[in-house]
């Protein structure tokens, strides 16, 4: 059940205000000071794993393994690597300084941009919640989060072990529902964090930017998987089915559909099904379940519509809101299943004659994608893909990987959101760059000062 709004105007405002003097006070400055609060954070989860696992259970049928993998595991790997590289990440950078400003000493030097918000999806609760906090702590910022009425219990437990890991006006969890959110939206905070779908992401924006804030959002899109014909079939069905079997395939870079050599697509599709009975539970067992009935009639529509060419799987539990991997031949880009990104267990296929056929299908049909995925032995037509398409991020001969890598930037393009986080590239989006040129008083140079054309000669044999 979704939760009311918790929390009133008032409440959500005098909670920003105390967040807001906490930061100027200045703690969250001090580096070794942040580093505690990652420790913290990281004993606290562990002490709580039960209670998370159990959270994840009841919202969304995900099993410990999964839950571990796909959540709990990549905050503890984004963690370890902020409190390995903290240090070096925060430290002021000396740069170069012409020699027109000679005497001077240019530096870069990070620092926290206050207060921000982040507000968390359904799908993945743990890891699309704390995976951006853990990038704001590590900039020296406090936090309010606010993750997604649509999994309350993990919301729930979210809010008791950041409660025991940090003060609240350090770090902050907000429950509630779309209004809530709104009024959050409402207060001037330093930098809007938003992961969820286009529609709401607008809103953020257009809330944003009337504090003239930044913001980042990570978004969605039809994430295509492409299947040349030198691939090699049998690993690439197996890393297929892996990755749009996660989480019954509520992943925001899960391929969302393929386009396949058409002289290969009838052994691949074989393969495909022998992976999906391998790797996908009987809708008797526990396994990973549509998060609502919404979501679960919109995917039972699609399997329905005779446009969308269901021909194999795709049994459902209504009850229990379960349906299994199902295999689609659209009749085209057209067809209603193509309209939006499926965010469920229904694979369509599509396929092409050239690879350059199935690039300009991508570009022109389902653009900017958060994703994108090649399985291809040919050097040329990996090229073709990662460079000829613009997407978020993805992988050669692999699927939902590269999320898991901390040195790898994650987000998206245009349709798919914008800025991007993991690791570093976390703690530069959460900080302000300071740029400081620090100038000598033991001399000045007269020729600054000058207008004349006498001194136009040396300006332009230095600023060249």
């Amino acid at each position: 059940m979704a939760r009311e709004s918790l929390e009133t105007v008032e409440d959500l405002r005098t909670l920003f205000e105390r967040q807001k003097a906490f930061f100027q006070k200045g703690a969250t400055r001090d580096v070794s000071y942040r580093m505690e609060g990652l420790r913290r954070l990281q004993e606290t989860l562990r002490r709580h794993e039960e209670l998370l696992g159990k959270a994840l259970e009841e919202d969304l049928g995900k099993s410990f393994t999964e839950a571990y993998l796909t959540e709990l595991g990549i905050v503890y790997v984004e963690i370890s690597h902020a409190l390995q590289r903290l240090p070096r990440w925060a430290r002021p950078r000396t740069v170069g300084t012409p020699l027109f400003l000679w005497g001077g000493k240019s530096s870069i030097l990070p620092v926290p941009k206050g207060t921000v918000l982040i507000i968390a999806p359904w799908n993945y609760p743990v890891q699309l919640t704390l995976v951006p906090l853990v990038a704001a702590l590590a900039a020296g910022n406090t936090a309010v989060v606010k993750p997604s009425e649509l999994a309350p219990r993990t919301a729930a437990a979210l809010k008791t072990i950041l409660r025991k890991a940090f003060p609240e006006e350090w770090v902050a969890v907000v429950e509630g529902d779309a209004q809530t959110a709104q009024n959050l939206l409402d207060l001037p905070f330093d930098h809007f964090f938003f992961t969820g779908s286009q529609r709401v992401g607008r809103i953020v924006m257009e809330k944003a930017a009337r504090h003239l804030a930044p913001v980042t959002l990570e978004l969605g899109g039809k994430s295509p998987a492409i299947v040349h014909r030198d691939a090699r079939l049998e690993v690439a069905a197996r890393r297929i089915a892996w990755g749009k079997s996660m989480n019954a395939g509520q992943t925001c870079v899960a391929p969302d559909y393929l386009l396949v050599d058409e002289g290969v697509v009838e052994p691949l599709v074989e393969a495909l099904k022998k992976e999906f009975r391998n790797l996908t539970p009987s809708l008797e067992e526990p396994g990973p379940r549509i998060i609502n009935e919404a979501h679960f009639q919109r995917l039972k529509r699609h399997l329905e519509d005779p446009e969308n060419g269901l021909f194999w799987g795709g049994e459902h539990d209504e009850e229990r809101l379960r349906i299994q991997p199902a295999l689609l031949r659209p009749r085209s880009f057209e067809s209603p299943v193509m309209q939006e990104e499926i965010f469920g267990p229904l694979l369509p296929i599509l396929t092409y004659r050239e690879p350059e056929e199935a690039r300009d299908a991508v570009l022109t049909y389902a653009p900017y994608p958060l994703a994108l995925y090649v399985f291809s032995e040919s050097p040329a037509v990996q090229k073709l893909f990662v460079e000829g398409v613009p997407f978020g991020g993805g992988a050669v001969n692999d699927t939902l990987v590269h999320l898991a890598n901390p040195e790898l930037p994650f987000g998206g393009i245009r349709h798919s959101g914008f800025g991007a986080y993991h690791g570093e590239a976390g703690f530069w989006l959460f900080s302000h760059v300071k740029s400081i040129l620090e100038q000598s008083t033991s001399f000045d140079l007269p020729l600054r000062y000058r207008r004349d054309r006498r001194v136009l000669r040396w300006f332009r044999r230095f600023m060249r």
